[in-house]
Parts: structure tokens; C-alpha cells; sequence
């Protein structure tokens, strides 16, 4: 098996698999297999209403392969690092929601893919660390950003300092996973999840993951306009004139009440 074929592809309805399998080296990443990354993710954006990426053994992605960055100059490391930002954003900026499915070592790089998705479910295996201040690196693959987003900047630093490894159920509380299974169950929860998204409207879907982040960075006032363009936008579109007739009409699916554990299934 080639670094490139570590990763691998399956389109499943209109759900898309994106699978790490590298067991031999917990699934660390090297340059071929981001580029493999992105180049599935592409593929997702055309082909699936939602993507899923998950790992065929028990741990997720232990980090970067170390080996590769060996001896390297610093131009090398900076490139290879605008290329890891430039693939995570095919999977964070791009026209469907991704869902991070999550097992064992969630560690430096694999915990930079799973932030770049929009939803993360960890089974109750997962852990997370930023092992990066005992390694003497810094994170590359958009870390400082994503991770940060969910973490706060302070529990960020902390953890990079420390290489502490963080469980399931305190990533849960500290915002970096949406939801915990048990051992063996991110990825059906996964597949559950993809298949109510994929039946929301394709427009509101790139809204909700694209708009929401930028909304975000901005300024008070300039939130609320952009806000403004986009439900002007969605609530036009046919997808949502179908769905208003439908709510209207009484023929809507109605929301249920869930308990207060839903986070953690």
C-alpha cells in the first residue's frame, strides 16, 4: 500500500466515506496522504450532499509522520504547511457539511482534520493531545485556528505546553467534539447524523458551514448584514419555498424533544 492509497473513497448513497488507513503507523500523515486527503474531499463536493471522514483501524490519526520532516529546510516546511491549509479547506470551505467520525489517538495533524470538519463524534476510545511543545514543533496544518475556535486559545496553550491528553468525555465538556458513543459507534452515529443533513436543503447546508464562521470574524454591524444576505438568499431558493409549503400545509416533519444527554450517546 502507497502513502496514497492510505486513503480511500466510497460513495455511499449520498453520503461519501473518506478513510485513514495506515495502521502500521497509527495512521500518521505524511504530505502524499493530505494531498490524498483533499483530493477525496474534491471528489465529496461533487458527488454527496454530505462527507464523513473516519479511520479503518482503532486509531484515528496519531499526528504527522516525523520521519518526513526530517533534515528539511524551513522553505520546505513552510510549503508543505500552506498545502495542508490549502487541502483543509477543501473539507471546511467547500459546498457540503463533513462529519469527523473519531477513535483512539486523535493527536497533532489528526486532530487538525478533525477540527476542519463541521461535526465531530468520538467514540469513548478517542483521546486528544498537542504534543507539539515536547516534540519542538509547532502545529502546521491550521491548528492555531480551527482547534483554537473550539478550545479557546488559553486551553489551546495549555495543552501544547503540557502534551496533556485530553478523553472523550472532557473533549465533549471543552467544546471539541459534539458528540460521544460507545467504543466502536462514531461512525454509525456519523452515518445517522449525514443522513438527516443530506436531506436539508444544498444551500442552506453551505450557508450554515460557510457563513456562520465568517459571521464570526466580524463586526457587529457587518454580521448582521451578511446575516441579512443570506436568509434573503436561502429563503428564496426552491428548496425553500418547498420546505415553507410543506410547514405550512402541515405536512413538515415536526421537531422532538430529546433528553438532556443528547450530546453523549
Amino acid at each position: 500500500m502507497t502513502e496514497s492509497e492510505a486513503i480511500s473513497y466510497e460513495l455511499r448513497g449520498n453520503i461519501a466515506l473518506i478513510a485513514i488507513d495506515r495502521p502500521s503507523k497509527r495512521n500518521a500523515m505524511n504530505q502524499a496522504m493530505f494531498e490524498a486527503l483533499g483530493k477525496a474531499a474534491q471528489r465529496a463536493q461533487e458527488e454527496a450532499r454530505v462527507g464523513i471522514i473516519y479511520s479503518r483501524n482503532e486509531n484515528f490519526s496519531a499526528g504527522l509522520d516525523l520521519a518526513e520532516h526530517m533534515g528539511r529546510t524551513p522553505i520546505d516546511g513552510l510549503h508543505d504547511s500552506r498545502a495542508q491549509h490549502a487541502l483543509l479547506n477543501i473539507v471546511e470551505q467547500g459546498k457540503i457539511p463533513f462529519i469527523a467520525a473519531l477513535q483512539g489517538a486523535t493527536i497533532g495533524a489528526g486532530l487538525e482534520i478533525a477540527a476542519s470538519a463541521h461535526i465531530r463524534v468520538a467514540d469513548a476510545t478517542t483521546y486528544f493531545a498537542l504534543p507539539e511543545g515536547k516534540r519542538g514543533i509547532f502545529v502546521g496544518g491550521g491548528g492555531s485556528v480551527r482547534v483554537a475556535r473550539l478550545l479557546s486559545v488559553t486551553r489551546m496553550v495549555e495543552m501544547m505546553l503540557t502534551s496533556r491528553v485530553v478523553k472523550a468525555d472532557e473533549a465533549l465538556a471543552a467544546n471539541l467534539v459534539n458528540f460521544v458513543t460507545a467504543e466502536g459507534g462514531a461512525l454509525d452515529k456519523a452515518l445517522e447524523l449525514a443522513s438527516g443533513i443530506a436531506t436539508n436543503s444544498p444551500i442552506s447546508n453551505y450557508a450554515i458551514i460557510n457563513a456562520l464562521p465568517r459571521i464570526h470574524d466580524m463586526s457587529h454591524d457587518d454580521g448582521l448584514f451578511v446575516e441579512s444576505l443570506m436568509a434573503a438568499m436561502t429563503q428564496t431558493s426552491p428548496e425553500a419555498q418547498a420546505g415553507l409549503k410543506q410547514f405550512i400545509e402541515k405536512k413538515a416533519d415536526r421537531l422532538k424533544p430529546v433528553a438532556a444527554q443528547a450530546s453523549k450517546s
